[in-house]
């Protein structure tokens, strides 16, 4: 496999894929659900509201997720990625400002398009630059999810303990400024690869994967991660409160969930590419739906703690797996959009999840409904990842 010339030091290239992770992934998607319980109390939100907000952020995403995959490809990359940190620096300095429900509503979908043109074209250049370290590049982008759930775990239930309003705006303030120095950093390091001479159009990228039986079946099972994820991100703090767990407690085990994600990202990279993305992927699965299942049917202190031990173990592994595993039956000049269409069933998963959760959880006045639901989907999930490696490896030999 050829390696591109010239291409930036991977010590550079990694802790700049993190931050851009960190700023747009973890602050513009992940935090709120850390955010949610003292900033739906001071606006007085009900569960609902808040949670249609999380989904206006994944409508957002889901919205421009494809185009800008197209405008990676047109304009470069490294511009795509500093247009997303842009809009997320809109999205956050606005939330530390207004009130006014519509103009929140705004915020968070300005932060789905940063994220839209933020992760995608980064996964696609991290590619490009080390296709034959692919795995081990977008285990490493991924820590930077772990760092950031790390940092926020700590430090949000610290600032919001006080349960006054600029607590909380205080957090979004500080996320446009690390958001904004993140823009300036990848102005000035980042650069673009080399291009392929063939353009695809989104037509012909787009019949490729869904001609793929491995790749949608990739997509099927990324929407179920996308869904049960984000549940899991916004509501499962809450659930933990909502069962006596004091917030300090609760607000180290997401630290603890981040810390061990941080390692885990790069080591499932490995695994999936010395076992197989599908397999790795099937006990990713298996993994995550245990974790949820623990707290449904035991909430105490042992089995939170429990839970969030094993999703920080097992979250990176399913991005990572998917990821490798949608690009690894296609050929490289496709792989941009192959990521795009299976990333656009994880953000349908992202847009549905959080307002169905917060419909369900608003009726029953109860957390376990919605976590035992989404435990079975992802055993559903694992069953189609299992299923897709006979797929995967037909669509090889074929190809």
């Amino acid at each position: 496999m050829s390696t591109p010339a010239n291409r930036p030091p991977i010590y550079l290239l990694i802790p700049i894929s993190m931050l851009c992770t960190l700023s747009a992934v973890v602050f513009g998607r992940l935090s709120y659900g850390l955010i949610l319980p003292v900033m739906r109390e001071t606006l007085g939100l009900s569960y609902s509201q808040a949670a249609n907000l999380g989904t206006l952020t994944a409508l957002g995403y889901l919205s421009l997720l494809l185009y800008a995959g197209v405008f990676a490809g047109r304009y470069g990359g490294k511009k795509a990625i500093v247009l997303g940190l842009s809009l997320g620096v809109l999205g956050y300095t606005g939330l530390s400002i207004f009130s006014a429900y519509p103009l929140l509503m705004l915020c968070m979908v300005l932060m789905g398009f940063g994220t839209a043109f933020t992760f995608t074209p980064l996964v696609s250049l991290l590619g490009a630059w080390y296709p034959e370290r692919r795995g081990m590049v977008i285990g490493f982008s991924g820590s930077g999810v772990g760092t950031g759930i790390l940092l926020t775990g700590i430090f949000i239930p610290m600032i919001t303990q006080s349960g006054d309003e600029s607590s909380w705006r205080m957090i979004w303030a500080t996320f446009a400024g690390i958001a904004a120095t993140v823009t300036v950093l990848v102005l000035v390091f980042l650069r673009d690869p080399p291009r392929h001479e063939e353009n695809i159009t989104m037509k012909q990228g787009l019949a490729t994967a869904y001609r793929n039986p491995h790749v949608v079946r990739m997509a099927m099972v990324y929407g179920v991660v996308g869904l049960t994820y984000i549940v899991q991100v916004l509501f499962m703090y809450s659930f933990a409160l909502d069962s006596d767990i004091p917030a300090a407690y609760a607000g180290r085990l997401v630290s603890i969930m981040g810390f061990v994600s941080i390692f885990s990202g790069p080591i499932w990279g490995w695994l999936a590419d010395k076992l197989g993305h599908g397999r790795a992927l099937t006990f990713c699965m298996i993994v995550a739906m245990c974790a949820t299942l623990i707290p449904v049917l035991w909430p105490t202190t042992l089995a939170f703690t429990i839970h969030f031990v094993m999703v920080g173990l097992s979250v990176t592994g399913l991005f990572t797996s998917v990821l490798a595993a949608a690009t690894s039956t296609v050929k490289p000049q496709h792989a941009a959009m192959a990521v795009s269409f299976v990333t656009v069933f994880f953000a349908l998963g992202q847009l549905v999840g959080p307002a169905l959760a917060g419909l369900l959880i608003d009726w029953q006045q109860d957390f376990r409904l919605t976590f035992a639901l989404s435990a079975s989907l992802m055993l559903i999930g694992a069953i189609v990842s299992y299923s897709s490696t006979a797929v995967a490896e037909r669509a090889r030999q074929s190809g």
